[in-house]
């Protein structure tokens, strides 16, 4: 069961992923941007093709769904596990996106950490992955061509005008 939101982002109840697909319905999400320890590159994934939502693309951003009345940074320490093998790492909470590109709906929980320890995809979900430096992805994302998902360059855009 994942949470459900209003559009205001409270959780009002839960329902089956596959309904929260379907229709549409407001959810809250993860994403955490994964930054080597000098802060000069960013991870960046391909996901998987059997993905349920924008499959196949690159993303820069670790995370996904929460579940019925998980927290946002409990949600993004379990994703940054699953996805990456990355655990330990210290969260710092940025800001919150909602995201509306019918029929996605939803309240994105940001989150930033530094890494250099291995990263071990979960290969589920990620089909490779490697660092990219800042500069690089911030031209790559500002270019509307490239293969990133929707949700992760709207928000990695909004980080970006932030800095």
């Amino acid at each position: 069961m994942v949470a459900v939101y209003d559009a205001d982002g409270t959780e009002v109840g839960s329902a089956t992923r596959a309904r929260m697909r379907a229709d549409g319905l407001w959810h809250a999400a993860t994403m955490v941007l994964v930054r080597s320890g000098d802060l000069r590159r960013v991870y960046v994934h391909r996901r998987s093709p059997d993905k349920d939502v924008f499959p196949g693309l690159r993303d820069c951003w670790a995370g996904g769904v929460l579940g019925a009345g998980e927290e946002p940074e409990d949600g993004a320490r379990r994703e940054l596990a699953e996805e990456l093998g990355v655990t330990g790492a210290a969260l710092r909470a940025l800001f919150t996106f909602p995201f509306v590109q019918p029929p996605v709906r939803c309240h994105n929980f940001v989150y930033e950490t530094s890494w250099d320890g291995p990263v071990v995809h979960q290969p589920e979900e990620i089909v490779s992955g490697g660092w990219l430096e800042l500069a690089e992805l911030a031209a790559q994302l500002r270019d509307p061509g490239t293969d990133f998902v929707p949700d992760g360059r709207a928000v990695a855009l909004e980080w970006l005008r932030r800095q």
